[in-house]
């Protein structure tokens, strides 16, 4: 079992600049691909990043492709997602996901462990 725990959202104006946290539990976690999606109101969840087991190899959708950065750290169980030259279209409840397998993923159902989500707003 995995738990994950996001932190680092809020409130910032267009063009600012945040850095999500997603904390996992487990002594696996160097096994695990790991992503982010986002999911606005009355909108489908939809795929933001992702990363790999070994942290080498990275996807990006094409709306934040140049904008964010996904990394993570195995020693301290986490990844990140840096988010710069926010839009007010980047609103939305950030989510944090996990799957024990070596293959970078792109479609929520592929993954097994969520957490329950860190909300970015960003105004105009």
């Amino acid at each position: 079992q995995v738990q994950l725990v996001e932190s680092g959202g809020g409130l910032v104006q267009a063009g600012g600049s945040l850095r999500l946290s997603c904390a996992a539990s487990g002594r696996t976690f160097s096994r695990y691909a790991m992503a982010w999606f986002r999911q606005a109101p009355g909108k489908d969840r939809e795929f933001v990043a992702a990363i790999n087991w070994s942290g080498g190899s990275t996807r990006y959708a094409d709306s934040v492709s140049g904008r964010f950065t996904i990394s993570r750290d195995s020693a301290e169980n986490t990844v990140y997602l840096q988010m710069n030259s926010l839009k007010p279209e980047d609103t939305a409840l950030y989510y944090c996901a996990a799957k024990d397998t070596k293959f970078i993923l792109v479609r929520s159902r592929e993954y097994d462990y969520w957490g329950q989500g860190t909300q970015v707003t960003v105004s105009s």
